[in-house]
């Protein structure tokens, strides 16, 4: 990858040099890949937390678990990369915002269907954490370091 030097010229960086960040950047990119890799490994899993109240011009509940899978990796990576760092931000971001409704759906089920009361409370907690995770990855992105 090419960057700019402060005198102005190009110089080719390497991996080293590209992929410097702090370790809370290293462990975002970890939960997201490894999140993203997920829906293509066990898509009926994130299909079955896709809200029914969609509307139907929607795609389809798998094309969605696919689309979010791509943007959790694309993100992921993107954070590795001074050059990205802060795009990949508002897309992790615009992301963990569209997704949330998902974590309500995932929520209701487990309560519709009398889900352990462990698992039901973690699914409360996991809702304010959202806008946590949130903050981590705009913090994250965009500290001077």
């Amino acid at each position: 990858m090419w960057q700019r030097t402060a005198d102005g010229r190009l110089n080719y960086a390497s991996a080293k040099q590209i992929m410097t960040g702090s370790w809370s950047l290293r462990l975002l990119a970890l939960i997201f890949g490894a999140a993203g890799v997920m829906h293509f490994v066990t898509p009926r899993v994130f299909e079955a937390i896709v809200p029914p109240w969609l509307p139907a011009w929607m795609p389809s509940a798998r094309v969605l678990v696919y689309v979010s899978g791509v943007a959790e990796i694309a993100g992921a990576l993107g954070l590795l990369f001074p050059a990205t760092r802060v795009l990949a931000a508002w897309g992790l971001i615009a992301l963990l915002v569209a997704v949330f409704p998902a974590n309500v759906q995932m929520l209701m089920d487990a309560r519709a269907r009398d889900a352990a009361a462990w698992w039901v409370l973690a699914l409360w907690i996991r809702l304010p954490l959202q806008p946590l995770l949130i903050w981590f990855v705009w913090r994250s992105a965009t500290r001077v370091e």
